[in-house]
């Protein structure tokens, strides 16, 4: 039997099911998601997938991620709700190609895991299912795991195993309306020069990777979650008054402005020019050498070769004596007494993230 799996909270416990109903089924566990946004939340549902399977003892493969023949599926129907049209394209399109997969390797007998999910119509799930049987003609099985206190077993069982929860269905459409009230939609933001953030499925992905180590290691572990400031940088100019003129910068993190402020340099200590307003503060790149150990040429090798944000957080440490000052930090080439125009475009909101003990 090869199972389409969708996510390792829904997949953990109706495989357990699967095998204690069939056990004389082999059970192949298939991870096909293209509509999964971005890739990096791909990997991580993923991993997390793969490794209950290992618990379990179920056979995973990983199928193609294939985003844009699900772009093209869905197309027209972006404005659908949860439930609405577009999902039942999406599941046509993961069960034409579990169809396709089982066929492959000489299976004529599919389900998903999806079937599991509270957030998912059966009704349409079986549907879908059985246009797919005749298609293809193999056999799509119905199982509902989900009464008689199967979704709070599944649920318990996810937290037993410390299994990942993502808080969206997974494709780019659904993270817009689930969490278009939201200040900041993480998801929908890759910076550049590419940085792990805080809170970002980078940062998860990372986080999950290093759980995995633990475990082979044997070490034991407990994933908890904290609150702090988190901060996203969404666009920073630096421009000298006269003519307009671009300078390089580079703004570091933390750096808040509320508005377009024009400022000068009033004095330098040791290498760090102090404004005369708005607690702007600039440092060169040979400053930063000198605080990280770099060896940094210019500012064009902070875009090719970013700091990482700890890196950024230690510099503002040095400067500031506290990592989460919010005044302005901008590297420049070399320090000038011009006259500077300073636009930063950021947002500062509380957060969560994962912890590992």
């Amino acid at each position: 039997m090869v199972v389409h799996l969708c996510c390792s909270v829904d997949a953990g416990y109706f495989l357990k099911r699967l095998q204690k109903d069939y056990p004389n089924e082999k059970i192949i566990g298939y991870f096909y998601n293209s509509n999964i946004h971005p890739y990096s939340e791909f990997k991580l549902r993923s991993m997390d997938t793969k490794r209950i399977c290992e618990k379990l003892g179920v056979e995973y493969i990983e199928g193609k991620y294939d985003y844009e023949s699900w772009l093209k599926a869905v197309k027209g129907y972006e404005e659908e709700p949860e439930k609405g049209i577009r999902c039942s394209i999406c599941f046509d399109h993961s069960l034409e190609r579990t169809a396709r997969f089982a066929k492959k390797i000489g299976e004529n007998k599919i389900t998903t895991s999806l079937l599991m999910s509270p957030m998912k119509s059966q009704e349409q799930l079986s549907s879908i299912g059985k246009a797919v049987k005749r298609k293809y003609d193999v056999d799509f099985l119905v199982v509902d795991y989900r009464k008689k206190g199967g979704t709070q077993e599944q649920q318990l069982y996810a937290k037993e195993n410390q299994l990942y929860r993502q808080d969206y269905c997974g494709c780019i459409y659904g993270i817009w309306q689930q969490k278009q009230n939201q200040e900041i939609i993480d998801e929908l933001i890759s910076p550049y020069p590419f940085q792990i953030l805080p809170a970002s499925i980078e940062e998860r992905l990372n986080f999950y990777e290093n759980r995995m180590k633990l475990e082979e290691k044997g070490t034991l572990y407990k994933i908890e979650k904290e609150g702090f400031l988190n901060y996203r940088l969404l666009q920073s100019n630096v421009k000298c008054k006269v003519k307009s003129e671009i300078i390089y910068s580079y703004t570091l993190f933390y750096s808040y402005l509320d508005r377009k402020q024009r400022v000068r340099i009033e004095y330098i200590k040791n290498g760090v020019g102090y404004a005369n307003r708005a607690n702007v503060i600039f440092v060169t790149v040979k400053k930063i050498n000198e605080i990280l150990g770099k060896s940094y040429k210019n500012i064009n090798e902070f875009y090719s070769n970013p700091l990482t944000i700890e890196e950024e957080l230690k510099i503002r440490n040095f400067i500031t004596n506290t990592p989460f000052n919010l005044s302005p930090i901008i590297v420049l080439d070399k320090l000038t007494d011009k006259t500077i125009d300073i636009k930063i475009e950021a947002k500062i909101y509380p957060d969560t993230r994962e912890i590992l003990i």
